[in-house]
């Protein structure tokens, strides 16, 4: 659906809030912040887990905080998950640099194509990119945007997104690769 992202489940697309509801949030309405928070938190977990990994609900936090504190700079409702989605990859981002996390262990045997383990053994190889690299291929291959778009988000130029999501692309095929996964 648009700006609000894919919508293919129930799960891929935010919530529709109304213009109104967004309007007495930012006049300090308890049910409508209420209802705003419900309506954006699935979608700001979903933005933040495969970037800031085992530290997604330090940064789903963060990310409701800053929307909560700085509600009031939205111009445009319809704009809400644009909004959103730029400051929840920023701290995101932010949250995995400063936990500088170390590699997980090494895996000793990776489950064939279609065990539900499989699921956990890509999780680990993306833990090994940098955070930069995960909200690039996040922004890219999960959120369907384009590179001048990521760019803006990430706030750097689209060359640098395009060098990024290579790197970030063969860096994970290589883990892949080197732990025996999909050939």
């Amino acid at each position: 659906m648009g700006e609000d992202g894919p919508a293919d489940s129930a799960e891929a697309g935010p919530a529709r809030v109304p213009d109104e509801t967004i309007r007495r949030a930012q006049r300090g309405d308890l049910i409508a912040l209420h209802d705003l928070l419900d309506a954006i938190t699935p979608y700001v977990r979903r933005l933040c887990g495969p970037i800031a990994l085992q530290d997604t609900p330090d940064a789903a936090q963060e990310t409701l905080i800053v929307v909560l504190r700085s509600l009031g700079t939205l111009r445009e409702p319809a704009a809400l998950f644009g909004w959103v989605r730029v400051i929840a990859v920023r701290e995101a981002v932010r949250i995995a640099r400063r936990s500088s996390r170390s590699a997980p262990a090494e895996l000793i045997d990776l489950p064939a194509p279609g065990d539900p383990a499989l699921a956990t053994d890509i999780h680990d190889v993306l833990n090994r990119l940098s955070p930069e690299h995960r909200a690039v291929l996040t922004l890219r291959d999960l959120e369907g945007l384009d590179e001048q778009t990521a760019g803006a988000m990430l706030g750097v130029p689209t060359g640098t997104v395009r060098s990024r999501l290579f790197r970030a692309r063969e860096s994970f095929r290589r883990a892949w690769r080197s732990e025996g996964g999909a050939r």
